[in-house]
């Protein structure tokens, strides 16, 4: 089983759970719910893969994300159940739609947001070496792996600079909009450089084998949830 890394996500976490697991469970729940239909078998299928990143988050003590996110599912479905069949025409395609966007996107969404924020880099480059992943491939997504969080915290520490100096979205909006974008915008140039320049000096496109200390491997919680994993894949080919 898999042990914790020192990450602050994973000290959380009652059973962590491998980062080949997790890379699955992002294709399944992304794929199935964006190509997916909703009568039929999806009826049953599309829950579970809703379910899917909820109970991660849940088992990683990551409340504040799971009351946002069921927030977000309840609101959308009370749209659904309340709204939506009290318009017509034109109205009622442009909400329908947007809320079939949404319903159908957000599980992969969240299940990229526990991935990204639950896995390091080297255990992920440990998980790709595991089976056998060329360097051409993981060395790319390494660096996109942390690319969104450094984003982040930029975008964080820039809001934090607007505060500091008086400047918000309704006393000047203008102002806010050119201190927040054009930082975060240069900021976003040269992440990739910095994370480029990062993965190289840690060594990661050496040719040579790389030791890792990150203990990975498959426990019960991976078979449970690849196990229904492939009974979604089972029932949507069906």
């Amino acid at each position: 089983m898999a042990e914790t890394t020192g990450l602050p996500f994973e000290k959380k976490a009652i059973i962590p759970i491998d980062p080949r697991t997790k890379i699955f469970l992002t294709v399944t729940v992304s794929t199935i719910m964006v190509a997916g239909g909703t009568g039929g078998i999806m009826t049953v299928i599309r829950p579970c893969l809703m379910a899917f990143p909820m109970c991660l988050l849940l088992l990683s003590k990551r409340w504040k994300s799971v009351l946002k996110f069921s927030a977000m599912y309840a609101v959308l479905f009370a749209l659904e159940l309340t709204v939506l069949p009290l318009l017509t025409g034109t109205w009622n395609f442009v909400l329908g739609a947007a809320i079939g966007i949404y319903t159908h996107m957000l599980p992969g969404f969240i299940m990229g947001y526990y991935l990204i924020e639950s896995t390091t880099v080297s255990e992920f480059v440990a998980a790709m070496e595991r089976v056998h992943i060329p360097q051409k491939i993981v060395i790319p997504l390494s660096v996109v792996f942390r690319f969104f969080p450094t984003i982040r915290e930029e975008y964080a520490a820039i809001g934090d600079a607007m505060k500091m100096r008086g400047i918000s979205t309704l006393r000047s909006p203008i102002k806010m909009l050119e201190y927040r974008v054009v930082p975060l915008m240069i900021s976003i140039a040269y992440i990739g450089e910095e994370l480029s320049a990062a993965a190289l000096t840690r060594g990661i496109g050496a040719p040579t084998k790389r030791t890792n200390i990150c203990n990975i491997g498959f426990g019960a919680l991976d078979v449970i949830f690849v196990a229904a994993s492939l009974a979604c894949w089972i029932g949507f080919a069906i």
